[in-house]
């Protein structure tokens, strides 16, 4: 392999060096998001749904517990690569309710952490799950 193929090598979304990437960045983010995340919100506490209440949402109990099961089964899912594209979508609304509502007024570095969740969630929702993953192998059968 020459020099120019390894700093500028045109890359296929069908390679097996794609799919890896794609394996490693949803394994670390679903389980960065389940963990680091979604588990602190599960059950929903009561500050956690005043404040989702305050955000404007009717009904706060509900949404506490979509915000809380898109973090924690949403990232377990998505790190399994099963029902990737619901599960990111799902994901992406909720990190833009973060982003956009609950750190709107804070400076980029209070909506940072949001807003790449949501846009590993886009990636994952426009280029799907890989290769390896549980989707793939119930697409084959």
């Amino acid at each position: 392999m020459n020099l120019k193929a390894v700093l500028v090598g045109r890359g296929s979304m069908n390679s097996r060096q794609t799919d890896v990437g794609l394996l490693l960045l949803r394994l670390f983010a679903g389980i960065a998001l389940a963990l680091g995340h979604g588990l602190g919100k599960f059950p929903p506490s009561p500050r956690f749904i005043s404040g989702v209440g305050e955000l404007g949402f009717p009904m706060p109990l509900l949404f506490a517990w979509a915000a809380a099961v898109a973090e924690l089964l949403g990232g377990f899912l998505l790190a399994l690569g099963l029902l990737t594209r619901p599960s990111s979508l799902l994901i992406l609304f909720t990190m833009a309710t973060a982003a956009f509502l609950a750190h709107g007024d804070d400076p980029f570095s209070g909506k940072e952490k949001a807003l790449l969740f949501g846009f590993v969630a886009l990636l994952f929702l426009i280029a799907g799950p890989g290769r390896y993953s549980i989707d793939r192998l119930l697409a084959r059968k």
